[in-house]
């Protein structure tokens, strides 16, 4: 019975909410979900309960799964393209390392969400379409920084390599295969640090 009841008034304090804050904290519970049980682990009832919501709410702001995932998608993207640049932008020794390890640190930390946008790209169009819109969006970026730094920038099919290059290598630390067929990490994380800080032209 006190169950129900708190339960009852923690509902009623989010829908005291903004229409703003009901969707971060959809976001936040589905993010934390998709990493840990991946896409086609949940649905969208888990998703709004977890956030303290109704199931109803969930559909007040996204029409369904794809449309949360897509959002929290951005927004993984916006948080390393931030922490990209800050990296790129810094100084002093040691730069490519902390570049390469912010990176990988973005892949360990989402592996699960990551291995579900691979999944999905393969048979969603519309994830398919948002995942190339977020990869030109990556592209441009790094451009972008590439001019900020005073460098003649690199074309796009030199950065768009080794975007893929260094994406595959976090995906198979993070994901285990590196250490499945006999590699060291630390030989392998030196392979990434090179990718990252080669000369670009």
């Amino acid at each position: 019975m006190k169950r129900d009841a708190t339960e009852a008034t923690a509902r009623r304090e989010r829908k005291a909410r903004d229409p703003q804050e009901s969707r971060r904290a959809l976001v936040e519970a589905a993010a934390q979900i998709f990493n840990t049980v991946g896409y086609f682990g949940t649905d969208t009832n888990r998703i709004a309960r977890a956030a303290g919501y109704t199931p109803g709410t969930f559909y007040t702001h996204f029409p369904d799964k794809r449309a949360i995932f897509l959002e929290v998608y951005q927004q993984w993207v916006d948080t390393e393209l931030n922490d990209v640049a800050a990296q790129i932008q810094s100084h002093g020794p040691g730069r490519r390392e902390r570049l390469a390890k912010t990176i990988l640190e973005h892949h360990r930390r989402w592996k699960t969400f990551r291995a579900s946008l691979r999944a999905l790209y393969a048979v969603d169009e519309h994830v398919r379409k948002a995942r190339l819109a977020q990869r030109l969006r990556q592209v441009e970026a790094l451009i972008r920084l590439a001019r900020e730094k005073g460098r003649e920038p690199p074309s796009k099919a030199r950065v768009y390599a080794d975007l893929l290059a260094v994406e595959m290598i976090c995906d198979a630390i993070a994901d285990g295969d590196i250490k499945a067929i006999g590699i060291r990490e630390t030989e392998m994380f030196q392979v990434l640090v090179e990718k990252v800080g080669r000369p670009r032209s």
